[in-house]
């Protein structure tokens, strides 16, 4: 059984709020500031090397376009997915929403926030493990939608009104998607179409 206390996070101000009360770059609380020395390596370019591309359309009917799916799993660990079959309105529609909930005033955003001790799920700030902790300068949603059964509504915003049905819908397809993907990877390593479905429902 899930041990609660792994999703235990330390209550932090919300990011908006500071924002709202600095008066110059130099009033960022030390938490927020990150030694150059810390920054993320980027990596060249690499103009030379062309990423995985896979046609999930086409992966569903061309044994070759299958097979350059396993392959970039086996020697690059991902790759892009084109023609998934979610409709770009409905992700542009959920984009929108969720930029509409982190314009309502701090108040509003306040009744879908993360309860101490209860997990991640919520407006906040995640994952805070100590005060000397290094913050990101964000505030977040996080929000469990599949299996059904684990949706915590409590949590999930009521403005914009399509707020929840767009979710419902996007997740939805992302599991059609999922569940596509799982089944040409098992045919890739020999398995029954259904065998990963079958064993990690969602």
């Amino acid at each position: 059984m899930e041990d609660p206390a792994q999703w235990f996070s330390l209550p932090v101000p919300h990011v908006q709020a500071l924002a709202a009360s600095l008066h110059g770059a130099s009033d960022i609380p030390e938490r927020y500031i990150r030694p150059e020395a810390e920054a993320d390596p980027v990596a060249d370019d690499g103009e030379g090397v062309r990423l995985p591309v896979i046609d999930l359309a086409q992966a569903q009917l061309s044994p070759e376009e299958s097979a350059k799916l396993g392959l970039a799993c086996e020697e690059w660990g991902f790759f892009q997915l084109i023609n998934h079959g979610v409709p770009t309105e409905l992700i542009e529609n959920i984009k929108m929403d969720i930029v509409e909930f982190f314009k309502l005033p701090i108040e509003e955003k306040e009744a879908f926030a993360q309860i101490p001790d209860n997990g991640y799920n919520g407006y906040g700030h995640a994952f805070v493990k100590s005060e000397d902790q290094k913050l990101d300068w964000g505030d977040m949603i996080a929000l469990d939608t599949l299996p059904l059964k684990i949706r915590k509504m409590r949590f999930w915003p009521t403005y914009p009104p399509s707020f929840r049905d767009n979710i419902d819908a996007y997740t939805s397809k992302l599991k059609e998607v999922t569940n596509c993907l799982l089944r040409l990877l098992a045919e890739n390593l020999g398995l029954e179409p259904d065998i990963i479905t079958n064993n990690f429902k969602i």
